[in-house]
């Protein structure tokens, strides 16, 4: 039975789809399988400040520089999805500026992608005519965490008053308890200031004090400490690295915590948390293109199943998760973390061995250029 509305038909009275994406308020660029630009909708020509017949023709390349390198990976791939709100952009010569931008291949024509373009959509715009309700609204987030800052100061208030009462023995948890108080109260600060892209300093710190700091975390929480085994394969000689601690405990907690509840159904689990020197790896910083390198690795494998085939090629980005309760934001959240410390986040899997494997690549403490950024 034939489609009453066939998008493809384009019969009289009824919207084409050529029409459809000029009405698109996203600039829609369609690239060929040389990543040249074929068609453009008037939205991306305002944006791009050049008309069709000034951009048709011409590599995207020669129009767009992507200052993150995944998206440059993504358009290499050809086939692959990619979803970056907010992604540093430099359109000809305009200044870098942050642009949302979506790829996608077209279903049936290999080779060929989508790329949309479209202006982050700020606080300021959306408060525009907003009435009380919607004013509500936009505050959502500082109202959220301020409500989660109360009941932390309330912890941190109860674990000193546990400090003064119990034995010399259970004060390193009194001791954790706080710590990690202040550490989140700190993170829902910096989360507060996402929308003004302020991070945090990277400075010198030591790879394995954050891991052990992690992996405290995770033993005094897990309720079955007893069957956990966590493996330590620490490279002693590895110099310090730079990086923000909070954000890499926070980061190394992911990971392990992931890695315990994927092993958790096994008859065996383990995690085995390991560092080494792994050369090779290289990103450019900043827009002038320095090369870094991240020799430094951690990596935290696990015995469990591993991710579902269909999902390895997305497991970075939001709201994809192997979990069934899973929210998929863990690991997006992650690769966001490590990529402002200027590092790299990789997964694989060793069928072999039966082992999934999370990679951090760090950078060595003073080779980053203050406020570099890859």
């Amino acid at each position: 039975m034939n489609n009453p509305f066939d998008w493809r038909r384009g019969e009289t009275g009824r919207p084409d789809p050529k029409r459809l994406i000029s009405s698109l308020p996203q600039g829609f660029v369609l690239l060929g399988p040389d990543l040249t630009v074929v068609s453009v909708n008037p939205a991306a020509e305002q944006l791009i400040g050049r008309g069709a017949s000034r951009l048709i023709g011409r590599s995207v390349h020669d129009v767009i520089v992507f200052e993150e390198a995944l998206i440059l990976e993504r358009l290499a791939d050809r086939g692959a999805h990619l979803v970056a709100p907010g992604a540093l952009v430099r359109i000809l010569d305009q200044p870098v500026r942050p642009i949302d931008v979506v790829t996608a291949p077209v279903q049936h024509f290999p080779g060929w992608q989508i790329l949309v373009l479209q202006e982050p959509v700020g606080v300021e715009a959306l408060t525009v005519g907003s009435d009380d309700a919607d004013a509500a609204t936009l505050r959502a987030p500082e109202v959220l965490a301020h409500e989660i800052k109360n009941p932390l100061a309330g912890i941190r208030g109860a674990a000193q008053l546990l400090d003064r009462r119990i034995g010399d023995g259970d004060r390193a948890l009194t001791g954790l308890i706080t710590r990690e108080v202040d550490r989140i109260a700190k993170l829902i600060d910096q989360m507060q200031s996402l929308s003004r892209r302020s991070l945090e300093p990277a400075i010198e710190c030591n790879l394995h004090e954050a891991a052990r700091h992690a992996q405290a975390i995770l033993a005094a929480g897990h309720s079955a400490a007893g069957r956990l085994v966590v493996e330590e394969e620490f490279d002693p000689s590895l110099p310090t690295i730079t990086a923000n601690p909070d954000a890499l405990v926070q980061v190394l907690l992911n990971l392990m915590a992931n890695a315990r509840d994927a092993c958790e159904a096994v008859e065996n689990p383990r995690i085995i948390v390991r560092s080494r020197f792994a050369s090779g790896i290289q990103v450019h910083v900043g827009p002038g293109g320095k090369t870094l390198r991240l020799p430094i690795e951690l990596r935290v494998s696990d015995n469990g199943p591993g991710v579902p085939p269909a999902l390895r090629e997305h497991i970075f980005e939001p709201f994809v998760s192997s979990k069934k309760s899973g929210q998929g934001l863990g690991l997006a959240l992650v690769q966001k973390l490590v990529r402002e410390m200027n590092g790299r986040v990789t997964h694989d899997r060793d069928e072999a061995k039966g082992l999934t494997h999370f990679r951090l690549h760090l950078p060595v403490a003073g080779s980053v250029p203050v406020g570099s950024r890859a």
